[in-house]
Protein backbone atom coordinates (compact mmCIF):
# COMPACT_ATOMS: atom_id res chain seq x y z
CA UNK A 1 0.00 0.00 0.00
CA UNK A 2 1.28 3.48 -0.88
CA UNK A 3 2.30 5.54 2.14
CA UNK A 4 0.31 8.48 0.73
CA UNK A 5 -2.92 6.49 1.14
CA UNK A 6 -2.36 6.23 4.91
CA UNK A 7 -3.09 8.89 7.55
CA UNK A 8 -0.08 11.17 8.16
CA UNK A 9 2.37 10.07 10.82
CA UNK A 10 1.78 12.31 13.85
CA UNK A 11 5.09 13.59 15.22
CA UNK A 12 6.13 15.33 18.44
CA UNK A 13 9.44 17.24 18.22
CA UNK A 14 11.41 17.54 21.49
CA UNK A 15 14.44 19.87 21.48
CA UNK A 16 15.49 22.76 23.68
CA UNK A 17 16.48 24.99 20.75
CA UNK A 18 13.48 26.93 19.43
CA UNK A 19 15.00 27.64 16.02
CA UNK A 20 15.89 23.98 15.53
CA UNK A 21 12.33 22.90 16.42
CA UNK A 22 10.88 25.43 13.99
CA UNK A 23 13.27 24.46 11.22
CA UNK A 24 12.62 20.76 11.71
CA UNK A 25 8.86 21.33 11.76
CA UNK A 26 9.06 23.29 8.49
CA UNK A 27 11.22 20.59 6.91
CA UNK A 28 8.87 17.75 7.84
CA UNK A 29 5.81 19.74 6.77
CA UNK A 30 7.03 19.48 3.18
CA UNK A 31 6.17 15.75 3.17
CA UNK A 32 2.45 14.93 3.09
CA UNK A 33 3.10 11.64 4.90
CA UNK A 34 4.20 13.49 8.04
CA UNK A 35 2.49 15.94 10.40
CA UNK A 36 4.17 17.64 13.34
CA UNK A 37 1.38 17.91 15.91
CA UNK A 38 3.40 19.57 18.64
CA UNK A 39 6.79 20.35 20.15
CA UNK A 40 8.44 20.59 23.55
CA UNK A 41 11.61 22.11 24.99
CA UNK A 42 12.28 19.73 27.90
CA UNK A 43 11.35 16.30 29.23
CA UNK A 44 8.55 17.51 31.50
CA UNK A 45 6.85 19.41 28.71
CA UNK A 46 7.41 16.44 26.39
CA UNK A 47 5.54 14.14 28.78
CA UNK A 48 2.62 16.57 29.02
CA UNK A 49 2.44 17.07 25.27
CA UNK A 50 2.75 13.35 24.60
CA UNK A 51 -0.12 12.66 26.99
CA UNK A 52 -2.27 15.33 25.29
CA UNK A 53 -1.45 14.51 21.67
CA UNK A 54 -0.73 10.74 21.60
CA UNK A 55 1.78 11.05 18.74
CA UNK A 56 2.81 8.13 16.57
CA UNK A 57 6.49 9.09 16.77
CA UNK A 58 8.67 11.34 18.92
CA UNK A 59 11.88 12.95 17.66
CA UNK A 60 13.85 13.33 20.88
CA UNK A 61 17.04 15.27 21.54
CA UNK A 62 19.28 13.86 24.26
CA UNK A 63 20.76 17.07 25.70
CA UNK A 64 17.70 18.61 27.33
CA UNK A 65 17.64 20.88 30.39
CA UNK A 66 16.96 18.97 33.60
CA UNK A 67 16.35 15.39 32.44
CA UNK A 68 18.24 14.03 29.45
CA UNK A 69 16.31 12.52 26.57
CA UNK A 70 17.53 8.97 27.21
CA UNK A 71 16.38 9.24 30.83
CA UNK A 72 12.94 10.41 29.71
CA UNK A 73 12.53 7.56 27.21
CA UNK A 74 10.87 4.99 29.49
CA UNK A 75 8.32 7.50 30.77
CA UNK A 76 7.48 8.68 27.26
CA UNK A 77 6.94 5.13 26.06
CA UNK A 78 4.82 4.36 29.11
CA UNK A 79 2.75 7.51 28.57
CA UNK A 80 2.02 6.64 24.94
CA UNK A 81 2.06 2.85 24.53
CA UNK A 82 3.28 1.85 21.09
CA UNK A 83 4.89 5.20 20.30
CA UNK A 84 8.11 5.12 18.29
CA UNK A 85 10.95 7.27 19.60
CA UNK A 86 13.86 8.36 17.42
CA UNK A 87 16.80 10.03 19.12
CA UNK A 88 17.97 13.04 17.07
CA UNK A 89 21.09 14.40 18.73
CA UNK A 90 24.65 15.66 18.31
CA UNK A 91 26.03 13.03 20.69
CA UNK A 92 28.15 10.28 19.14
CA UNK A 93 28.86 8.75 22.53
CA UNK A 94 28.46 4.95 22.49
CA UNK A 95 27.04 4.93 26.01
CA UNK A 96 24.28 7.32 24.97
CA UNK A 97 23.59 4.99 22.06
CA UNK A 98 23.45 1.94 24.33
CA UNK A 99 21.17 3.61 26.87
CA UNK A 100 18.83 4.83 24.15
CA UNK A 101 18.46 1.40 22.58
CA UNK A 102 18.07 -0.28 25.96
CA UNK A 103 15.41 2.29 26.80
CA UNK A 104 13.38 1.27 23.78
CA UNK A 105 14.33 3.86 21.16
CA UNK A 106 13.54 2.85 17.59
CA UNK A 107 16.69 4.51 16.35
CA UNK A 108 19.58 6.86 16.98
CA UNK A 109 20.21 9.62 14.45
CA UNK A 110 22.61 12.56 14.36
CA UNK A 111 21.57 16.13 13.64
CA UNK A 112 23.87 16.18 10.62
CA UNK A 113 21.39 13.91 8.81
CA UNK A 114 19.97 15.13 5.49
CA UNK A 115 16.26 15.91 5.29
CA UNK A 116 15.41 13.09 2.87
CA UNK A 117 17.32 10.59 5.00
CA UNK A 118 15.44 11.73 8.10
CA UNK A 119 12.08 11.22 6.40
CA UNK A 120 13.19 7.76 5.25
CA UNK A 121 14.31 6.91 8.80
CA UNK A 122 10.93 7.96 10.20
CA UNK A 123 9.10 5.77 7.70
CA UNK A 124 11.37 2.81 8.48
CA UNK A 125 10.88 3.27 12.22
CA UNK A 126 7.12 3.25 11.75
CA UNK A 127 7.48 -0.08 9.93
CA UNK A 128 9.12 -1.49 13.04
CA UNK A 129 12.75 -1.24 11.90
CA UNK A 130 15.64 0.01 14.03
CA UNK A 131 17.46 2.88 12.32
CA UNK A 132 20.95 4.06 13.18
CA UNK A 133 23.13 6.86 11.89
CA UNK A 134 25.85 5.38 9.71
CA UNK A 135 28.45 6.98 11.99
CA UNK A 136 27.07 5.04 14.95
CA UNK A 137 26.96 1.59 13.35
CA UNK A 138 30.63 0.92 14.07
CA UNK A 139 30.01 1.71 17.75
CA UNK A 140 27.09 -0.67 18.08
CA UNK A 141 29.03 -3.77 19.12
CA UNK A 142 31.15 -1.89 21.66
CA UNK A 143 28.04 -0.33 23.15
CA UNK A 144 26.28 -3.63 23.58
CA UNK A 145 29.36 -5.38 24.92
CA UNK A 146 29.34 -2.85 27.74
CA UNK A 147 25.63 -2.34 28.22
CA UNK A 148 23.45 -5.12 26.83
CA UNK A 149 21.49 -6.92 29.51
CA UNK A 150 21.28 -10.26 27.71
CA UNK A 151 24.33 -12.45 27.08
CA UNK A 152 25.34 -13.28 23.55
CA UNK A 153 23.95 -16.68 22.57
CA UNK A 154 26.42 -19.41 21.69
CA UNK A 155 27.58 -19.90 18.12
CA UNK A 156 25.55 -23.11 18.05
CA UNK A 157 22.42 -21.00 17.64
CA UNK A 158 23.82 -19.58 14.42
CA UNK A 159 24.00 -23.14 13.12
CA UNK A 160 20.21 -23.24 13.31
CA UNK A 161 20.00 -20.64 10.55
CA UNK A 162 19.58 -21.73 6.95
CA UNK A 163 21.99 -20.29 4.35
CA UNK A 164 19.30 -17.81 3.28
CA UNK A 165 18.69 -16.76 6.89
CA UNK A 166 22.44 -16.22 7.31
CA UNK A 167 22.32 -13.92 4.26
CA UNK A 168 19.46 -12.04 5.89
CA UNK A 169 21.45 -11.76 9.14
CA UNK A 170 24.42 -10.31 7.25
CA UNK A 171 22.11 -7.67 5.81
CA UNK A 172 20.78 -6.86 9.28
CA UNK A 173 24.37 -6.49 10.54
CA UNK A 174 25.06 -3.99 7.73
CA UNK A 175 22.10 -1.94 8.91
CA UNK A 176 20.16 -2.57 5.69
CA UNK A 177 16.39 -2.21 5.58
CA UNK A 178 14.15 -5.11 4.52
CA UNK A 179 13.74 -3.45 1.14
CA UNK A 180 17.51 -3.12 0.66
CA UNK A 181 18.11 -6.72 1.73
CA UNK A 182 15.44 -7.90 -0.68
CA UNK A 183 17.00 -5.94 -3.53
CA UNK A 184 20.47 -7.33 -2.76
CA UNK A 185 19.21 -10.92 -2.59
CA UNK A 186 16.64 -10.68 -5.38
CA UNK A 187 13.67 -11.56 -3.18
CA UNK A 188 10.48 -9.75 -2.16
CA UNK A 189 10.47 -7.40 0.83
CA UNK A 190 7.63 -9.42 2.39
CA UNK A 191 9.76 -12.55 2.11
CA UNK A 192 12.63 -10.76 3.85
CA UNK A 193 10.29 -9.76 6.67
CA UNK A 194 9.33 -13.41 7.23
CA UNK A 195 12.99 -14.47 7.21
CA UNK A 196 13.84 -11.74 9.74
CA UNK A 197 11.16 -13.05 12.09
CA UNK A 198 12.63 -16.56 11.78
CA UNK A 199 16.16 -15.27 12.44
CA UNK A 200 15.11 -13.39 15.59
CA UNK A 201 13.23 -16.43 16.89
CA UNK A 202 16.10 -18.85 16.25
CA UNK A 203 18.63 -16.51 17.89
CA UNK A 204 16.24 -15.96 20.80
CA UNK A 205 16.45 -12.17 20.58
CA UNK A 206 13.76 -9.52 20.30
CA UNK A 207 15.34 -6.88 18.06
CA UNK A 208 17.40 -6.43 14.90
CA UNK A 209 19.98 -4.54 16.96
CA UNK A 210 20.67 -7.60 19.14
CA UNK A 211 20.82 -9.79 16.04
CA UNK A 212 23.33 -7.40 14.45
CA UNK A 213 25.58 -7.58 17.51
CA UNK A 214 25.51 -11.39 17.44
CA UNK A 215 26.32 -11.45 13.73
CA UNK A 216 29.26 -9.10 14.13
CA UNK A 217 30.69 -10.91 17.15
CA UNK A 218 30.59 -14.20 15.25
CA UNK A 219 32.10 -12.83 12.04
CA UNK A 220 28.95 -12.53 9.95
CA UNK A 221 28.95 -8.75 9.81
Amino acid sequence: MDDLSLPPIRILVVDDHTLFRRGLTALLARDARLRVVGDAADAGEALRRARELSPDLILLDNHLPGVNGVDALPSLRETVPGVRVLMLTVSEDEQDLARALRGGASGYLLKTIEGDALVAAILRAMRGETVLAEEMTSKLVAAYRDAASAPTPPASKLALLSPREQDILRGIARGSSNKEIGRDLGIAETTVKIHVQHVLRKLDVSSRVQAAVIATEHGLG
